[in-house]
């Protein structure tokens, strides 16, 4: 049930709250306490839907679909208008990221020759590889068929994310860029690539508590990291628990509990340059709800 200003409680008094976030293991370990209801939240009830990021970039934009979503920061401006993004419950790259793979070694000014499979036009991922390059030809490909279909000869590279930025090599793959080693270099900043949105028609006391809440639950998760990481197990592809440990903590960390002064200028500065030059065709207006 999604709440709307005119029907903010249930039957039963108690605030339906619809939450949604990706099938994957550094999202499941976030929201691990939510989920699980170790965290949990007086006068409110949340139900949780999972789906591929793509996939909830694209219903974020849908009149708020749910109340509060994960998002790739790139679709940030097309909801801006119904989302805020929460101070709480991102994902940055430390110096790494999203990274190009192919079949071969290539390298990155090779990229403007060939076609490279993307996971979504509207991820961070995507984004960050038109800055680098605006005129790399892509195909959007499901994230998780990007290394089959570059396997298969379908492709000569792909742009890959989640879990495969450790298991390529596993698969014979070459790394060409590192898109948050290369952001950094550029920048000097980290490379944010996924947040959480609530809209913000649910309210300033609604926000509060709702921020609160999933911070609660990712500290929740990093103060039980045994039994958080084995219930996000079950959402880790072809890892085994030691790399799923591992991309974990790669992206839910200290930042995750808060961005940093260096890391909501990160966000405000890739989507400035991808409004500048002319990726997002919407002025970005960043403002947290914390």
């Amino acid at each position: 049930m999604v709440i709307s200003p005119s029907d903010p409680v249930s039957a039963s008094g108690v605030t339906e709250i619809s939450v949604a976030h990706s099938p994957d293991s550094d999202d499941a370990f976030m929201f691990y306490g939510l989920a699980t209801n170790k965290v949990r939240v007086p006068g409110y009830r949340f139900s949780h839907t999972l789906a591929d990021i793509e996939t909830l970039n694209r219903r974020a934009q849908d009149e708020a679909f749910y109340d509060l979503t994960a998002i790739s920061f790139h679709a940030y401006p097309y909801i801006q208008k119904n989302y805020a993004l929460m101070g709480c419950g991102g994902s940055v790259g430390e110096g790494y990221g999203p990274m190009v793979v192919a079949s071969r070694p290539l390298t990155p000014d090779d990229l403007g020759r060939i076609r490279v499979a993307v996971p979504g036009a509207m991820t961070t991922a995507y984004l960050a590889l038109k800055i680098f390059n605006p005129a790399i030809a892509t195909v959007t490909v499901p994230f998780d068929e990007i290394i089959p279909q570059i396997m298969a000869g379908n492709f000569d590279a792909g742009l890959i994310i989640h879990e495969g930025q450790l298991t390529y090599s596993s698969s014979g793959l070459y790394k060409v860029i590192d898109l948050g080693a290369w952001w950094r270099e550029t920048t000097g900043l980290v490379l944010p690539l996924g947040g959480n949105a609530i809209r913000r028609s649910l309210g300033a006391e609604a926000h509060a508590i709702l921020s609160k809440a999933l911070r609660d639950s990712i500290h929740y998760a990093l103060e039980h990291r045994e039994q958080a990481l084995e219930y996000a197990m079950q959402f880790a592809r072809d890892l085994d628990a030691v790399m799923a440990g591992r991309f974990v903590s790669m992206y839910v960390n200290e930042r995750t509990l808060d961005y940093g002064p260096d890391g909501r200028e990160a966000i405000r500065k890739l989507l400035a340059l991808g409004f500048e030059r002319g990726i997002i065709p919407i002025a970005p207006e960043v403002d947290f709800v914390d």
